[in-house]
């Protein structure tokens, strides 16, 4: 998909919209290309104009997802665990991943995005090369597979290319080996990672909808004298980079142990802080480490719903907000698939840990879910419905059983606090509907689809 000649226009009349801070009325949004024209509320709907019915937002930003986890819902919740029993559930269900089985999984992933009202994934890619680590023909296999899926689900993709070289921290200056499943993750060196990034950001030049990004899987996967590397290719990409920080305890420690610093002291060390740098998670930081992450401008995107799922405990993402950390949100291992949820956790959870209400305002939240993310996945022209903005926009009914009496001053609220995926109504992505009326238009049956990949995946894991 190429850029947007600008040769098709669009008119659209939204009840209310969610427009510079506030929800407004009788709102008529022109668009030409993959652009908005203009925004105007409070005029009547003109002739021709699709009538968009609830609350129009911009479209959403799923800051931090891994597509293939969505094989795991519903199986690691038997039972009990932890995060490292978690993981090697996910060890297993990747054993029939291959580019032709990761796209069918990919594109019912991403059509369920789709349907929960998401026009943007960050992708945090780390299943780069076959069993054992033997490399595909094209060692961006996997990368394309999953861009190919993301535009058949017909949305944006923000491809956070990861280097893991490493199992783990090991606290007696020796490095962890991988394990025969992390293999498939490792390039050898963050050089040959580097390289290997490059070849596949070469794919994709000019082309609006795919923006090929980096990530540090984790201090645990890359060492000390690597992440410099990583830091400079990113910078020198001009790409956003993203790391998961701090989720365990565990982490932290054996950080500590090794280096003598937290694991958000190591990547200042390194330079890896900074405005396009977001940190995942988050979970379990110092004062001194918040300090670190705001002045530097670094986001965080904070995953409730994993952080619920895996036990790993409430980050401090209002104070984290307070020192400067832009903060978006992310699906990450699909537990459930629906930022609505993922933003009220954040308020709400703050409330379970202070026990008192009121940390966010619903605006803040929605801004968590659109221009934060979107501006964490390196789309500063996305996230914001004006002139200008791209043409991704998405509406949530107001009429269904949760929603319905809702009145249009408390409109932002009640979509924040009570409405769902399934609330989602109309879908537009660079002036093309993807979804109508709660239907996908590109992809036919998508939970179908879904379904079928995921019986195969656990099909072909039975023969390994």
């Amino acid at each position: 998909m190429m850029a947007d000649t600008g040769t098709k226009t669009g008119l659209w009349h939204a009840e209310a919209a969610y427009v510079a801070g506030m929800v407004e009325t009788d709102v008529l949004i022109e668009t030409a290309g993959d652009r908005i024209r203009s925004v105007t509320p409070g005029v009547p709907a003109p002739a021709g104009a699709v009538r968009l019915a609830g609350l129009t937002l911009p479209g959403l930003a799923n800051a931090h997802s891994h597509a293939f986890h969505r094989a795991l819902r519903g199986r690691t919740q038997v039972g009990e665990g932890t995060f490292w029993t978690w993981r090697e559930q996910m060890y297993e269900a990747m054993a029939g991943l291959n580019p032709d089985s990761y796209f069918e999984l990919a594109v019912g992933v991403f059509a369920e995005m789709a349907l929960a009202g998401i026009t943007t994934v960050g992708e945090f890619h780390y299943a780069h090369h076959d069993k054992g680590g033997a490399r595909y023909a094209d060692p961006n296999a996997m990368g394309h597979a999953l861009v190919r899926a993301a535009r058949t689900a017909g949305i944006r993709i923000t491809l956070l290319d990861t280097c893991y070289l490493t199992g783990g921290i090991d606290a007696v200056a020796k490095r962890s080996r991988l394990n025969s499943t992390q293999r498939r993750f490792s390039d050898g060196d963050a050089d040959a990672w580097a390289e290997r990034v490059e070849n596949l950001r070469g794919a994709y030049a000019d082309e609006s909808d795919v923006i090929i990004g980096t990530a540090i899987h984790s201090v645990r996967a890359v060492p000390k004298e690597q992440l410099g590397t990583v830091a400079a290719a990113a910078a020198k990409f001009e790409a956003p980079l993203h790391v998961h920080l701090s989720e365990q305890r565990a982490e932290n420690d054996a950080c500590l142990a090794r280096y003598r610093l937290t694991p958000a002291q190591l990547l200042d060390a390194a330079g890896a802080l900074g405005p396009k740098t977001t940190a995942v998670h988050a979970t379990h930081l110092s004062q001194a480490d918040i300090d670190l992450l705001g002045d530097s401008g670094t986001c965080v995107c904070m995953c409730p719903t994993t952080e619920r799922d895996l036990a790993d405990g409430i980050g401090a993402a209002r104070t984290l907000f307070e020192s400067g950390s832009p903060i978006s949100l992310g699906s990450d291992s699909q537990a459930v698939i629906d930022l609505f949820e993922e933003a009220r956790a954040m308020e709400l959870d703050e409330r379970l840990r202070t026990e008192r209400r009121g940390h966010w305002r619903s605006t803040d939240l929605l801004d968590a879910a659109t221009l934060a993310g979107q501006q964490a996945l390196g789309r500063p022209g996305a996230g914001r419905l004006h002139a200008g903005a791209l043409a991704d926009f998405v509406t949530v009914g107001l009429d269904s059983i949760r929603l319905t009496g809702t009145t249009l001053d408390v409109a932002a609220e009640s979509v924040i606090y009570a409405a769902t995926a399934a609330d989602v109504r109309h879908v537009v992505v660079g002036g093309d509907t993807i979804v109508r009326d709660g239907i996908h238009r590109l992809v036919d049956e998508p939970a179908r689809r879904l379904g079928a990949a995921i019986s195969a995946l656990y099909r072909r894991n039975v023969h390994v």
